[in-house]
């Protein structure tokens, strides 16, 4: 018996010794295949870009996952001890194992069949599996979490592990970490959250899609009134205070963001624009980028552009029903997802005609609402009610002043850029009628004929050349014939013409052949040339006579950016939407500094710019006041700060040449084809319309206060938008209704003559050396009256 029992002792030091050896070798083996922890100091946690307007509105996110990383000092103690008392109660006292739970891992092992037995691993052996390891269940993979767990408590401190645990889970619905739980699931902050909240969020990671209190609300309660029970016996809380939170109901419900500016082409181009600097690491860097849209001028652009488009839907009738669905033997369930279906645009939602007669009818929106419309539903179809809708139609309802009305997705288009000629920074971009039913950003990317609002460019060409205002033109037929035998009739939009008349009145009249005669004067060589200053390539210039007449391909924010010019004295300004790019700490990063007309500035007073460091308006700081790269070296570099220098835009063409223009403009609102405009009560408000062949494309570009604002109406499908719809009906509205709201309380502009222009007797305005030149051509008054006489300059 004694050999027995010496024999056993023998065998089970040899096994212990054994197993020890084996456990050596493996510990030596995995050892330096182990990661450097170390790098859990410098952790760069993936955290959504958001984006915000000039006055701090939310207005986009960007990323796969939400994650608002926390320093541990910020974390509640009632919120870290809900954690500890149900994931790791000893965690504090323990070397990053718990060997009791080991133990009874070990023996649930060897006395049941289960693969997978619950316990063993701590909070310090979870941020090991999460960080470093797959969740590949094996015992060698057990192990190595198991090393790495030591190596981690050596070289982290406690809170620094619970810190990184409570940053990195996650509890379902796209939430990462603690501070995103709470804003998703209470929309609090963690300072903000119950006993019962905090009991609630730490139960989460054990089934986070499965068990949260959203999806599975009885089994959080469970869980929750577990863990509550759990902090008792720990002593974290008396029993006074887990009684009370038990009690609690269930408040869990979704919150995210609220989006409180719409603004969705916008955000896109921070997107791309962002991802262009930084990369991918843009989307979820954790970045907050500023933009220099104010939310008061973009509610008003976003407003005017889908009124516009709705009143111009409306004049041209009543299509018909968006799509059919049929009612016998359906139910209200399928109706309903066939409503979500559709493109949501807000404010005007799908809805299902359940019953119409003559004078009522009854629609079923797809959040399950009926709403009861009259007769005057059918308000500017001209049909009757139970003519325009049959029961099964799925139409468009739109809340007015008048009450409820059909409404209907237009077909036309639209796109709105407004800036601020002074540095181009963009106050407003709506790029079509609804984000959702189109993201093609038609503010940036449309590339469309300008007609006559291009006018303006090819006068500017002339001023240059020696004409002025009063220069006299004829509008009269004129034909070109090309060397291949084509014959070219230009026409004015209204047909007619009106004989020699000068070109401020040509320009106000907007006619034509006076374009036409003038270009041909000038020469479509140096035009194209000049017409370069404004930002404009020389590409999509015509090498013809027919550019004059606007058939360049532009895009409303180049024509906004070319309006800038007229605008602030002559200056070639940027448009540029990003003010300031922060990182995840909060840290400013990169800041706009713009490149400013300033026609004021001391640098442009003594007439030497070369003192004004002109560069890339984009660059870092540390501060948002960070200076400008030095030359040689790039403007966008993370190495580089300072502070910064005045950027002074290139001066592109003769200050007094815009300064004539824009007055010309003026008097296009005062009198000519903008007369509308003059709704708006103010004296500083110019620009010029403008009309493509068929009517495909409306434009009205113009200027007033602090901004520079361009509309463009049209079809995608380059299709006409209707008999009548000239830039001054289709897009002027549009560009009054915006600029009511822009300029309100925004003081007059007045444009002060530049020096070197002189006014006339008659009250017009000459460059001086071309009054001095016509004042010698003047004849001796001898008392005799001169017959009236008229040159045709060709």
């Amino acid at each position: 018996m004694f050999r027995l029992i010496k024999w056993l002792v023998g065998l089970a030091v040899l096994g212990t010794a054994g197993l020890v050896l084996a456990v050596a070798v493996a510990y030596f083996s995995v050892l330096p295949t182990l990661p450097d922890v170390s790098e859990l100091k410098r952790i760069e946690w993936q955290v959504p870009m958001t984006v915000y307007s000039s006055d701090g509105k939310f207005i986009a996110e960007f990323g796969e996952n939400r994650r608002y990383p926390v320093r541990i000092e910020d974390v509640p103690a009632q919120t870290r001890n809900a954690v500890i008392a149900i994931e790791d109660a000893h965690f504090y006292k323990h070397i990053g194992l718990d060997w009791r739970g080991i133990a009874r891992a070990v023996w649930l092992t060897a006395t049941t069949r289960d693969e997978r037995v619950p316990g063993g691993s701590t909070i310090t052996q979870q941020v090991a599996r999460n960080f470093f390891l797959s969740n590949e269940y094996s015992y060698f993979r057990k192990f190595k979490e198991m090393l790495l767990a030591l190596k981690m408590e050596r070289e982290l401190s406690k809170d620094e592990i619970l810190e990184l645990y409570l940053n990195k889970i996650f509890f379902g619905n796209r939430s990462y970490g603690i501070v995103a739980a709470a804003d998703y699931y209470y929309g609090k902050k963690l300072d903000q959250l119950t006993l019962a909240e905090s009991a609630a969020l730490a139960g989460i990671p054990k089934f986070p899609s499965t068990g949260n209190p959203i999806s599975n609300p009885a089994r959080a309660m469970i869980r929750r009134n577990y863990i509550l029970q759990r902090m008792q016996e720990e002593g974290f809380i008396t029993p006074e205070q887990m009684r009370e939170a038990q009690a609690q109901p269930n408040t869990a419900t979704p919150h995210g963001q609220t989006t409180e500016l719409y603004a969705p082409y916008l955000a896109e181009m921070v997107r791309i624009e962002m991802v262009r600097r930084y990369g991918q690491r843009a989307i979820d860097g954790g970045y907050k980028v500023v933009t220099t849209v104010h939310s008061k001028d973009q509610l008003a652009a976003e407003r005017a552009v889908r009124d516009g488009l709705m009143q111009y839907d409306r004049r041209h009738g009543w299509r018909g029903a968006e799509s059919r669905i049929e009612l016998a033997g359906g139910d209200e369930a399928a109706w309903r997802r066939a409503l979500r279906a559709r493109p949501q645009i807000d404010g005007l939602p799908a809805a299902l005609a359940l019953s119409v007669s003559d004078s009522r009818a009854e629609f079923l929106l797809a959040d399950g609402r009926r709403i009861q419309g009259g007769a005057s539903v059918a308000d500017g179809t001209g049909k009757r009610l139970a003519a325009a809708v049959r029961a099964g139609d799925v139409v468009r309802l739109q809340e007015s002043k008048d009450g409820l009305r059909l409404a209907q997705i237009p077909r036309a288009q639209a796109a709105l850029v407004s800036m601020q000629p002074e540095d181009g920074a963009l106050r407003a971009v709506v790029g079509g009628f609804s984000y959702t039913t189109s993201n093609f950003n038609r503010a940036t990317s449309a590339k469309r004929q300008p007609g006559s609002s291009f006018k303006p460019f090819v006068y500017a060409a002339s001023f240059e050349r020696g004409y002025s205002p009063s220069s006299v033109v004829l509008d009269a037929p004129v034909v070109f014939n090309d060397r291949k035998g084509n014959v070219w009739r230009p026409q004015n939009d209204r047909g007619g013409f009106m004989g020699p008349m000068r070109l401020r009145e040509a320009l106000v009249q907007s006619r034509n052949l006076v374009s036409v005669r003038l270009l041909d004067g000038i020469g479509v060589a140096f035009a194209r040339d000049y017409i370069t200053r404004f930002g404009f390539s020389k590409d999509s210039l015509p090498p013809n006579l027919s550019m004059s007449l606007g058939t360049a391909s532009l895009t409303p924010m180049s024509v906004a950016r070319g309006y800038s010019v007229f605008a602030n004295g002559g200056y070639l300004v940027e448009p540029h939407f990003i003010r300031s790019v922060s990182d995840a700490s909060g840290t400013v990063i990169a800041y706009t500094h713009p490149k400013l007309a300033c026609a004021a500035c001391p640098e442009r007073l003594a007439g030497d710019v070369s003192k004004a460091v002109v560069v890339d308006g984009f660059d870092l700081s540390n501060d948002g006041s960070g200076a400008r790269a030095p030359a040689g070296k790039a403007a966008f570099d993370p190495g580089f700060v300072g502070p910064p220098a005045q950027a002074l835009a290139p001066q592109t063409i003769d200050p007094r040449n815009a300064f004539l223009i824009s007055d010309m403009m003026l008097d296009v609102v005062k009198r000519g084809t903008a007369v509308q405009a003059r709704s708006l009560g103010r004296a500083d408000v110019g620009g010029k319309t403008g009309s493509t062949n068929e009517h495909r494309d409306a434009w009205f570009s113009g200027f007033g206060g602090d901004l520079v604002t361009t509309v463009w109406v049209g079809k995608d499908d380059f299709k006409g938008l209707g008999y009548g719809e000239y830039g001054g009906r289709a897009a002027l509205p549009i560009w009054i209704e915006y600029m009511r709201t822009a300029l309100d309380g925004v003081p007059l502009k007045v444009m002060t003559p530049p020096e070197g222009i002189v006014k006339s007797p008659d009250g017009d305005y000459f460059k001086q050396e071309q009054y001095d030149l016509e004042m010698l051509q003047v004849p001796e008054n001898t008392g005799e009256e001169l017959p009236e006489q008229a040159f045709d300059i060709f």
